[in-house]
């Protein structure tokens, strides 16, 4: 696997143990960095009303896989983890939660249930009180121990390395799934589709879709596989830090040459 660079990802919440909390990044590079990786890039032709003439020509999905390589050629998973199964918890745990604070309560919680045995074992009101930070923490934890019942007694404590096996445990939906796929076993599947993902990919028009399967089916078709696992993660940093939801910062994004979407806040072309 590789490399995984740990840094501080700052937060805006009034903890202050969350000043102390780290996920794994990829920085984005910004000014005349940004600028020049995107000029690397071609102009995506422009119609009317935010649109783009020919957006799925397979040139211009290349330059948008070039442009995010470019800028995040070390994007990993941002959940911290040293195995499949504490991947698998990690990630059922971030459901509406920032992987910082994820990242907060999971060395506790491993700590004190380090297995997949261990954590089936463990009563729910232990668990709600380890991961009640991360929010819907008493389904969280309900999920995490019959995550745990089900890798033990039907997986023999491994974590499956299949979709089909994945989607029979708790808490694990096809999102969860492909995390655990690509990011540990290196299979990719499937695309992850997150609220990030989903946003970006609608404004640069890989996809018309609204919800993440949908979503998932499109991005499928127009990304070679080979990139499915790198586009998410690459794709999640640039939603992190470049283009946000509201005001996106498109003076700074590596893609902006490609993007034609109607709430850009700059534009070259």
């Amino acid at each position: 696997m590789a490399k995984k660079t740990v840094a501080k990802t700052p937060t805006k919440n009034a903890n202050p143990a969350l000043k102390n909390a780290t996920a794994r990044t990829s920085i984005a590079p910004t000014g005349a960095k940004a600028r020049a990786i995107a000029a690397t890039e071609p102009v995506s032709p422009k119609l009317k009303g935010g649109k783009t003439a020919n957006p799925l020509a397979p040139e211009r999905v290349a330059a948008i896989l070039d442009g995010l390589e470019k800028a995040y050629p070390k994007a990993v998973c941002a959940l911290n983890h040293r195995s499949a199964w504490e991947l698998l918890v990690a990630t059922i745990l971030s459901a509406q939660c920032t992987d910082v604070r994820v990242n907060l309560a999971t060395p506790a919680l491993f700590k004190a249930f380090p297995t997949p045995k261990a954590m089936a074992a463990a009563s729910l009101p232990e668990l709600e009180e380890l991961i009640r930070t991360t929010g819907f923490f008493r389904n969280k934890a309900k999920s995490i121990q019959g995550a745990g019942r089900v890798v033990t007694e039907e997986f023999g404590g491994e974590v499956p390395h299949t979709m089909e096996e994945l989607l029979r445990i708790p808490g694990a939906a096809r999102k969860t799934a492909n995390v655990v796929l690509g990011s540990w076993f290196g299979i990719a599947v499937g695309v992850v589709v997150d609220t990030h993902v989903l946003r970006i990919s609608r404004r640069l028009e890989l996809t018309k879709e609204t919800t993440p399967e949908k979503v998932e089916k499109d991005l499928m078709r127009v990304i070679p596989q080979a990139k499915w696992i790198e586009y998410s993660h690459q794709v999640i940093y640039h939603g992190r830090q470049i283009c946000y939801a509201r005001k996106p910062r498109c003076a700074d994004c590596t893609l902006e040459r490609l993007c034609n979407s109607a709430d850009k806040t700059w534009s070259s072309h």
